[in-house]
């Protein structure tokens, strides 16, 4: 879809910049330039929320009560910290879903490099970032707005998704794909970015083991059930925005994956829904923010929930984070255990695989609050 951007040209523009503009103006270029439009003051309409959903950005939002689990307790199996630990995750996913965990045994060096790299693939050119364009229906590449999938409501952010095996034979599948997508010059970039899917994958497995406990089912069933997970990474670039009044960097949604483990950077953005209101989550350098998605809301029969948020963003200083989202093998089947269906908690969700919803979610439906109950009953007409 053409966009007019509204982008006014001024004499302070570089040759790039007025090419970058002129580009768009006449509908050569379709997507949203960060460069361009951080200085915008006339924004889009494309990009202008609802007034219902619009942030309300003169109150202060109250902070999110979640836990901060220490997992150093928990990975050195001491007992005591182990109770405590899957009385507060069972107390957060019952009511909310969010959660944070520190002494998590990710290292800092690699969430620093991880941060560096984003600021160096974003601050790119955008014909450069374009090689790694996402194309519509799939949910990897490069995206600049979601333009060309969305026509209103549009968010004001870049992203760059990619997919991660934890299967022996995909032990590069990251730094193939940059190589493969933006060059042999990307390989270091790429290595770096294997390395911290590695590590969030190490950490979410052992984030199941304490949903399993918490459950009350045995302590390997979650972890098994994503033992070779096909996950997704994504870096999210939040552009300074001129009047962030007006719209949202991620609009509101409930992750359709299985769980996402987060690492914010120094500036805030991210809210909760909770009560019927919006609270907002701290960054916290040393913690990751760790969320029930729909898909794990699933296999809990829906004793766990998936919840509500959406990032701001603001007129000083643009805003990164790192996303993990976990997801089970392809072949997998979404259904509960045992223990935690019977006469007083029937089944909730029918069965499905992560595919089957991933593909609702890119094809079908805008992921949003109601996207697995949505699913659920376009998989019973369906599927029947």
């Amino acid at each position: 879809m053409a966009i007019d951007c509204m982008i006014t040209r001024n004499n302070n523009m570089t040759s790039k910049e007025g090419q970058e503009y002129d580009n768009i103006k006449t509908n050569k270029s379709l997507s949203f330039d960060a460069s361009l439009m951080k200085n915008e003051s006339n924004i889009p309409s494309q990009f202008i929320w609802p007034d219902h959903e619009k942030p309300n950005c003169a109150s202060v939002t109250r902070e999110l009560q979640v836990p901060l689990i220490d997992l150093s307790g928990v990975l050195s199996n001491d007992p005591i910290e182990i109770k405590k630990a899957t009385r507060l995750v069972n107390e957060a996913c019952t009511k909310h879903g969010f959660f944070l965990v520190t002494n998590h045994g990710v290292d800092t060096n690699l969430i620093k490099k991880a941060h560096v790299y984003i600021d160096k693939f974003f601050e790119l050119p955008l014909c450069e970032k374009q090689k790694a364009q996402r194309r519509v229906g799939e949910h990897c590449g490069y995206a600049s707005s979601f333009i060309g999938r969305f026509s209103s409501k549009l968010p004001w952010k870049e992203t760059l998704s990619f997919q991660y095996s934890d299967e022996e034979g995909s032990s590069h599948i990251v730094e193939q794909y940059f190589q493969r997508t933006l060059g042999e010059q990307f390989s270091h970039i790429g290595k770096i970015y294997q390395e911290y899917c590695n590590a969030m994958s190490t950490l979410s497995l052992g984030i199941m083991e304490l949903l399993g406990l918490s459950l009350g089912v045995s302590k390997n069933h979650f972890k098994e059930f994503f033992q070779g997970n096909e996950s997704i990474m994504r870096l999210n670039y939040y552009p300074t925005c001129q009047k962030p009044e007006l719209t949202l960097g991620t609009g509101p949604h409930c992750d359709p994956t299985s769980l996402t483990i987060l690492h914010q950077d120094s500036v805030g953005g991210l809210q909760v829904f909770v009560d019927n209101e919006w609270h907002s989550i701290t960054p916290n350098f040393n913690a990751f923010v760790v969320n029930i998605g729909d898909t794990f809301m699933a296999l809990s029969n829906g004793r766990y929930k998936s919840c509500l948020h959406r990032a701001l963003v603001n007129n000083k200083v643009p805003r990164k984070s790192l996303t993990f989202f976990l997801c089970p093998k392809k072949d997998k089947v979404v259904t509960p255990p045992i223990e935690l269906v019977d006469s007083n908690n029937p089944r909730i969700y029918p069965d499905f695989t992560w595919p089957t919803l991933l593909e609702f979610t890119q094809k079908q439906y805008r992921a949003d609050m109601n996207t697995l109950q949505t699913f659920s009953n376009w998989l019973k007409k369906t599927h029947p």
